[in-house]
């Protein structure tokens, strides 16, 4: 073994007949012939097609290593390319020399030639990234993350990583992971481990302790956002944007809710709504132009075999300006509309998912973004209109995932900001380096957050976001 080894998705696209390569990959399938040579299909990861390997009985070994070349196992083969006779592929490799480099027995190796219920592939996730559906996923979420940082950066902007771990609760919600090593000191006290204790228990222990004893001298948690942070570098070097993990703790189990998810949040100094709303169109329309090109073939098999819709969705995403109307017009629709929801909604109340699919597939048929919210019911941070009811927040909405991005126009008002946290019950002196950027040389700016699998759904039409994260984290779920 050298090293050296072609992919499988440049060979089937550029490679030449009569030319020498080595491939190495695990077997999809194999047939054997009659006339005593076997077909191999083989798969790297680079594509969502095998290569077809033709091993003829006189290649050294073959006789040896044939019979444990199944489903899953792992060879190292070279060869010449050659013209392939069937209409599928181009080429085939004429196999000179196989190498088995791990056998996987064929009564136990779960992923046979056959269909598998997501479920089931969630339960064996370090396998499911050989099964066809997760393979293109993990190269259009590779697309997507690309295309994320050529976005900005071509944009001028600094990407900026910002702390997993702080001491702000940017949404004021309060679900979010405590970061501590006090729990170890907790049990040397009590004498008694408390591995069974419910996390209502938990937390009254928490709620206890001195927190100046702990790691950081102050209570820390896992981060649900890098806004605030962000902001920090927008308001002194100009537009960033973060990309990272963040985390929520909420115990919810839905299809639609993750523990720990990736976000893209950028932040843009001398910035308004209008602003802020623009570059979120051109941000959503330039991740699917690029999902489009760059993985036709993935894009087509999630259109054929999960969402017969996906590329007309898509479509529809990349031929309309997005519609923009005020939550007030939105309550209106809604309300004026004969049907019978769930979650019945009244002027106040947040816009739940059924609303706003209903906003963008079925009333308006296209993408579009709700704005000016009530300010009763979003965070501190965003800036409050002049009607004292509202604030320059937006919500990107699209077919079938309903809200996609989220943002604001930031309050850079000190005195507004101060009314704020106090409205939302929080203390002044925790966001005391916040005020210091409205202190010093304020300026108007603005955001917005993207959940990168909540953009996944979009472009694969999977169902639960749990398919679309290599390694999903859900309540009573971290195995992988």
């Amino acid at each position: 073994m050298s090293g050296q080894f072609s992919r499988v998705a440049a060979l089937l696209l550029e490679g030449q007949p009569g030319t020498s390569v080595s491939v190495s990959g695990w077997v999809r399938t194999r047939r054997d012939s009659k006339q005593g040579f076997s077909f191999i299909e083989l798969n790297d990861g680079s594509c969502m097609a095998n290569l077809q390997v033709v091993v003829d009985a006189d290649v050294p070994g073959y006789a040896d290593v044939i019979h444990d070349v199944t489903t899953g196992s792992s060879l190292s083969i070279t060869g010449e390319l050659k013209e392939s006779p069937g209409a599928k592929q181009r080429v085939e490799l004429q196999a000179s020399s196989i190498e088995l480099l791990g056998t996987a027995d064929a009564e136990s190796y779960p992923l046979q030639k056959k269909r598998h219920s997501f479920e089931f592939l969630r339960e064996i996730a370090h396998l499911r990234p050989r099964t066809n559906t997760f393979g293109a996923i993990a190269r259009v979420r590779n697309c997507v993350c690309y295309s994320i940082h050529n976005f900005f950066q071509t944009r001028g902007f600094l990407n900026v990583q910002t702390p997993i771990i702080t001491t702000s609760d940017c949404e004021g919600a309060g679900e979010m992971f405590t970061v501590t090593t006090l729990l170890n000191e907790l049990r040397v006290e009590s004498g008694e481990s408390r591995a069974g204790e419910s996390s209502e228990a938990l937390s009254s222990q928490l709620s206890t302790l001195n927190w100046t004893d702990d790691f950081f001298g102050k209570r820390a948690s896992l981060t649900v956002s890098g806004q605030l942070e962000a902001e920090i570098y927008a308001t002194s070097l100009g537009p960033v944007y973060t990309f990272g993990p963040t985390f929520r703790a909420e115990n919810s189990n839905t299809a639609r809710h993750l523990a720990e998810f990736w976000m893209v949040e950028p932040e843009m100094p001398f910035c308004d709504l209008d602003g802020d709303m623009q570059l979120a169109e051109d941000f959503i329309k330039t991740i699917i132009r690029d999902a489009l090109d760059q993985c036709a073939d993935d894009m087509e098999f999630f259109n054929q075999r999960i969402e017969k819709t996906v590329l007309e969705t898509l479509n529809n995403i990349l031929e309309h300006e997005f519609k923009r109307i005020s939550y007030t017009e939105a309550v209106d629709i809604i309300t004026a509309t004969d049907r019978k929801w769930e979650y019945p909604v009244t002027w106040g109340d947040n816009l739940q998912a059924e609303h706003e699919r209903y906003l963008t597939e079925e009333h308006f048929k296209q993408p579009m973004i709700v704005f000016d919210y009530p300010r009763s019911i979003k965070p501190f941070y965003m800036y409050c209109n002049d009607d004292g009811k509202t604030v320059r927040a937006m919500d990107v909405l699209v077919p079938r995932v309903g809200e996609i991005i989220g943002g604001s126009q930031r309050e850079h008002r000190l005195d507004v900001l101060d009314t704020r946290l106090q409205e939302c019950g929080l203390d002044s002196e925790e966001y005391w380096w916040y005020r210091d950027l409205r202190r010093y040389g304020t300026v108007p700016h603005a955001g917005f957050g993207l959940g990168l699998e909540r953009m996944l759904l979009l472009l694969t039409g999977m169902q639960n976001i749990r398919d679309v994260i290599p390694f999903p984290r859900t309540p009573k779920h971290a195995e992988f």
